[in-house]
Parts: structure tokens; C-alpha cells; sequence
């Protein structure tokens, strides 16, 4: 096989969203620290919606994003809180996946803690090839070339191939 036409993960980030509520905002940033080991950062608003009381400026969730063997570790415990079961409406057209868990300690090895109460998470999985780095690069950037994305059946194959997990077809 093609070394260049081999499929890997970019990253993997994960995503708490708190909206104006402060106190789970802080709880987030704990708990998406405690999973991890990194320290997560805030994410503001850009626009200002009155009818949900936003403002620009203002924290509204916090994110980790994870790379490399970290990313491989991470996912292979957030699918095993799944049982490795994931749905064919997760996958997007280019390929990445996206899944939400909904009580952190379903994660194998997280224990409950009560100051963070039960809460919940977002996880977005990048999947890349290597080339991918033509559509990011500061010189000579270029669009992809439509043979080299990743298409939606390639990426449930990849999952299941290299993380067992199961896909079905609703």
C-alpha cells in the first residue's frame, strides 16, 4: 500500500461547553484537566446573541486538544466508554469523527469526584494523511487535491480496523 494514502489521527480535542454558568465553566476546566493532564484553555464568545445573554469577551466553555501517541491513549479510553459502539451519522463527510460522552466516569480509570458533580463531554476526532500539512503551511499553500481526502467509508473503516469499533447504519 501506498505509504502517502495511509490514514492517522491529526488530533483529538475535547470540548465542555458551559454557556454563561460559571461555576461548571470552572468544574469543565477541572475535570477536562483530571482525564487529560493537561491544562485546558477557555473558549469565549465572539458575537453578541441578547436573546441568550451573551457578550463578546465572554467564557463559555474550555477545550484540550491532543496529539500523537497522547491522542491514541485518550481515544482508546473514550471508545471504551462507548463499548466501542459508534453510528455512521458521527462521521462527516472529510472524514472526522464526533462523539459525546455522557457521564465522565463511564471512562475507564476517571473516578467520580463530587465537587464536579455529573458532567458530561464532546470529543472530535481528526483524521489525517500524510500531505495534509499543503493546506496549513505558511508558503506555497494549496487546496487538497479531492482523491487524497478522507472519505466517510474510509474513516469507519479505519476506525474499525485499527480501534474495533462498531459502526451501524441507521
Amino acid at each position: 500500500m501506498n505509504p502517502m494514502r495511509t490514514i492517522r489521527i491529526e488530533k483529538i480535542t475535547l470540548n465542555i461547553g458551559a454557556g454563561k454558568d460559571v461555576p461548571r465553566l470552572e468544574k469543565g476546566v477541572s475535570l477536562l484537566k483530571s482525564i487529560t493532564g493537561v491544562e485546558p484553555i477557555k473558549t469565549f464568545t465572539r458575537k453578541r446573541i441578547p436573546e441568550w445573554g451573551l457578550r463578546p469577551g465572554l467564557a463559555i466553555g474550555c477545550k484540550v486538544t491532543l496529539r500523537k501517541e497522547k491522542a491514541k491513549q485518550i481515544l482508546l479510553k473514550l471508545l471504551e466508554a462507548k463499548e466501542h459502539k459508534l453510528s455512521d451519522r458521527q462521521f462527516d463527510a472529510e472524514g472526522n469523527v464526533a462523539f459525546g460522552i455522557h457521564e465522565y466516569i463511564d471512562i475507564p480509570g476517571v473516578a467520580y469526584d463530587p465537587s464536579i458533580g455529573i458532567m458530561g463531554l464532546e470529543v472530535c476526532v481528526t483524521l489525517e494523511r500524510p500531505g495534509f500539512r499543503i493546506k496549513h503551511r505558511g508558503i506555497q499553500r494549496k487546496r487538497l487535491p479531492v482523491r487524497h481526502k478522507i472519505r466517510k467509508e474510509e474513516a469507519i473503516a479505519f476506525m474499525k480496523e485499527r480501534f474495533h469499533a462498531k459502526v451501524n447504519e441507521e
